[in-house]
C-alpha cells in the first residue's frame, strides 16, 4: 500500500500582480499527488519561507532567477520530512532542505535536496539564520563590503532576518559602531536592547537622512541595504571615504509603479570614491562550511541571537508573504504546516 497521499494543497500565481500584490493574485489548489520516480524522493513539507525576493519573480520579466508561472506551483525555501525515497543516501524518515516550498507534498530530485538534522538545530533555523538568509548576511558583510575591524556599519531594515544578523555580525567581528532602521519604535528596541546595536531610529516617525546624521555624526564605512530609495541616498550622505555598500534588496521599491525619487547624490559616489556592489547569495557558496562553522558556534553559544515570526497552514502562506512586505515580521518569516 503506497504512503503517497492522493492530493495535496499548493500555492499558484494566478495574475502578476500590478504593484502591491493581491490576495486575489493567488489560489490555493489541491491537486494529486505525484509518485517519486528514480533519484527522487516525495517530502512532506514542515516549514516553508516566504521572502522579499519573490515579488519581483512574480513579473515577467528576465531577471536572474526565472519568473513564476501562471498557473503552477511557485518555489521556495522548504524544510520536510521523506516519505518516499528512491534516492541512494536519502532514507525515509530523513529530514530535508529543498526549494519546493509553497505546497504541501513536492517531489524532489536526491541532487536538489540536502539533508538537515533537528538535533543539530531547530528546523526552521534552516531556512533563517543557519539558512539562505544568515549566508547573505555573512557574505554580504564581510565579503562583498569587504568588512573590517573598526568599521562603522549601516543597516535598513535591520529587524528582519538578513538585516539582523548583518548588525550582530559586524559588532562581533569588531565594529566601532552598528546603527539600524526599522519601521516600529518595538523593533527599534530590539534593535538596541537584543541584539546590541549601538544605535537605531524608526524611519517612519522622521526624516532618515537627519535621523542617521544623528546616530552616525562620524559617519559611516559600510552600508548594508536591504532598503533602497532614500536609506541609500542618506547612506550614500553620511558615508566615508572609500565607503562600501552592499546591495541586497530594495524592498521599498518592489511594488512601486512610479520610478523612485532616491537617490539623487550619486554624484557623491565620485568624490568618496564609494563602491556599490549587489549581491546574490548563491555567488557566495565558497563560504557555506566557513558559514557554518562560524555562526553555528556563536548561536550554540547564544552570541548571535535571532527571532522568528510564525504563521501556521499552509493556506496562509500567501497572507505571511504579504505580511513580509509590510514589514509585519520580526525576524524570518516562516510558514509551518505542523499540526
Amino acid at each position: 500500500m503506497s504512503v503517497t497521499p492522493a492530493t495535496g494543497r499548493e500555492w499558484h500565481l494566478v495574475a502578476r500582480p500590478q504593484g502591491w500584490p493581491k490576495p486575489e493574485d493567488f489560489a490555493l489548489r489541491e491537486v494529486p499527488v505525484a509518485e517519486p520516480g528514480p533519484g527522487e524522493i516525495l517530502v512532506r513539507n514542515l516549514y516553508m519561507s516566504v521572502d522579499p525576493y519573490m515579488r519581483g519573480r512574480m513579473n515577467d520579466v528576465k531577471s536572474y532567477v526565472p519568473p513564476f508561472q501562471l498557473d503552477q506551483p511557485m518555489e521556495g525555501g522548504a524544510v520536510g520530512k521523506v516519505l518516499v525515497s528512491n534516492a541512494d543516501g536519502i532514507e525515509v524518515g530523513d529530514h530535508v532542505l529543498h526549494s519546493s516550498g509553497w505546497r504541501e507534498y513536492a517531489v524532489v530530485a536526491d541532487k536538489s535536496a540536502v539533508k538537515v538534522s533537528p538535533e543539530t538545530a531547530p528546523l526552521p533555523a534552516y531556512l533563517g539564520v543557519l539558512g539562505m538568509t544568515g549566508l547573505t548576511a555573512y557574505a554580504g558583510l564581510l565579503e562583498v563590503a569587504s568588512f573590517k575591524e573598526g568599521d562603522a556599519v549601516f543597516v535598513s531594515g535591520a529587524a528582519g532576518a538578513v538585516g539582523s544578523q548583518v548588525g550582530q555580525i559586524a559588532k562581533l567581528k569588531g565594529a566601532s559602531r552598528v546603527i539600524g532602521s526599522a519601521g516600529t519604535d518595538e523593533k527599534v528596541r530590539l534593535l538596541v536592547d537584543e541584539y546590541g546595536f549601538d544605535a537605531a531610529f524608526n524611519y517612519k516617525t522622521g526624516s532618515v537622512t537627519e535621523q542617521l546624521k544623528e546616530a552616525a555624526p562620524d559617519g559611516i564605512d559600510v552600508y548594508f541595504d536591504n532598503v533602497g530609495g532614500d536609506h541609500l541616498e542618506a547612506a550614500i550622505d553620511r558615508l566615508n571615504l572609500h565607503g562600501r555598500i552592499t546591495v541586497c534588496g530594495m524592498i521599498a521599491q518592489y511594488n512601486v509603479t512610479e520610478p523612485p525619487a532616491a537617490p539623487r547624490n550619486l554624484g557623491l559616489v565620485i568624490g568618496k570614491r564609494l563602491r556599490i556592489q549587489g549581491m546574490l547569495v548563491s555567488d557566495h557558496q565558497h563560504l557555506k562550511e566557513q558559514f557554518f562553522e562560524e555562526v553555528g558556534a556563536w548561536v550554540r553559544d547564544g552570541e548571535l541571537r535571532y527571532r522568528e515570526t510564525v504563521v501556521k497552514g499552509v493556506e496562509n502562506g500567501v497572507d505571511a508573504f504579504l505580511g513580509v512586505l509590510r514589514g509585519d515580521n520580526i525576524g524570518k518569516m516562516i510558514v509551518s504546516f505542523e499540526d
